[in-house]
């Protein structure tokens, strides 16, 4: 890649989605009968609504929306025990920018903020490795959250803090990964899928071998992705051809910054300071076997939820969703966000009811920001 500007080169995407069309023509979609998939990335379908990617493909593709936001998919009695923990007097508590809305059963983690409690926005566990070292009187606790993308610095943050021997950090572990709620979802028998487009971000740290069950297994072709414009349009056209010919494979549309075997450092720092839980609760898909990770007992001095007695450790605490709010749904791509009753009246950016709403990669956000015509507003709320 020399310029960005050439994954948005407006000749070369009328020429990609004319290919698109016809290969939609060949296969016999319409949209009465369309071929669906799945973009799994929040971030991809951020990108498709921007782009109005959505509106320029044609009628016979349906996107369905996957449950590839971390902050989405986290489910509320997490966040709960995120505002537990951070009430204590003895607590810092450090979070990313998108977990700061995302509603608990009682209040939100800004909400405990605004009643006190000492919790700080950070763009990395670095950051909060650097509050514990000029606060040692105090706990520090970063909230962990996140795909294989973003766990990596928080293992090697782990690290970093066992090498220092820094007794006042620890991570409140909600790091989950993707080829588990994938299979879930292959498994459900109300879901049709006919292929994905596949994570650009995590696979840059898994590489693409994970998701060669996805064709080997259930027979379902998967192209990675990146994000921009092109990428995503040549992914598109990508499935499509595999779906025409017959094929199920795990291609790599994302070369220039996907390895096939993924970051060998990355996942060395993971292997070392994770294993996977026995299970995980995902919104919208429930209990999940081996999807979530958690610390192991080489660094339990700083597992948070060993510390204050929280999470899995102290039992699974089950919270039901707001009366009338649809995540669950819209998460797993049942329902479009404009299905949900709440979309647009009772939940909206300023005031969410539910987290699709606040991360920037929730699919309701994507919609309310680029995607819902004042009709689908309309026609949601009637």
């Amino acid at each position: 890649m020399r310029y960005v500007e050439e994954f948005r080169d407006p000749i070369a995407a009328r020429g990609v989605l004319a290919a698109i069309g016809k290969v939609v023509d060949q296969i016999g979609a319409t949209a009465e009968n369309p071929v669906h998939i799945m973009e799994i990335c929040g971030g991809h379908t951020h990108a498709i609504f921007r782009y109005g990617l959505d509106r320029l493909t044609p009628p016979g593709i349906e996107f369905i929306h996957g449950p590839g936001c971390p902050v989405c998919v986290l489910p509320m009695s997490r966040i709960d025990e995120c505002v537990e923990i951070a009430e204590r007097p003895e607590v810092i508590f450090t979070t990313f920018g998108d977990a700061m809305r995302v509603p608990g059963s009682a209040k939100s983690l800004m909400q405990a903020k605004a009643d006190g409690a000492d919790i700080r926005m950070v763009y990395s566990p670095l950051d909060a490795l650097e509050i514990a070292r000029r606060n040692p009187d105090r706990e520090v606790v970063f909230f962990g959250l996140g795909f294989e993308t973003t766990t990596p610095s928080t293992a090697l943050s782990i690290q970093q803090a066992a090498r220092e021997e820094l007794g006042n950090f620890s991570v409140f572990c909600n790091h989950i990964t993707v080829p588990p709620p994938i299979k879930a979802l292959l498994d459900d028998p109300h879901m049709v899928l006919d292929g994905f487009v596949g994570p650009g971000h995590v696979s840059m740290v898994i590489g693409t071998h994970p998701y060669d069950f996805i064709a080997q297994v259930y027979g379902k072709p998967i192209v990675v992705a990146g994000f921009e414009p092109l990428d995503l349009l040549q992914s598109v056209l990508m499935v499509l051809e595999q779906i025409r010919d017959g094929r199920a494979e795990v291609e790599n549309q994302y070369a220039r910054i996907v390895p096939e075997h993924g970051n060998s450092v990355s996942l060395a720092a993971i292997a070392d300071v994770y294993e996977p839980r026995p299970s995980f609760e995902w919104r919208g898909l429930g209990e999940i076997d081996a999807s979530g990770l958690r610390i192991r007992p080489a660094y339990v001095a700083y597992d948070a939820e060993e510390k204050f007695g929280v999470g899995y450790g102290a039992g699974p605490r089950i919270v039901s969703e707001p009366e009338g709010c649809a995540c669950g749904q819209v998460m797993t791509g049942r329902i479009k966000p404009t299905g949900c009753p709440q979309y647009g009246t009772g939940c909206t950016p300023e005031m969410p009811l539910g987290a699709l709403m606040v991360s920037s990669e929730g699919a309701c956000a994507a919609y309310y920001q680029y995607g819902a015509t004042e009709d689908a507003v309309t026609e949601a709320v009637q």
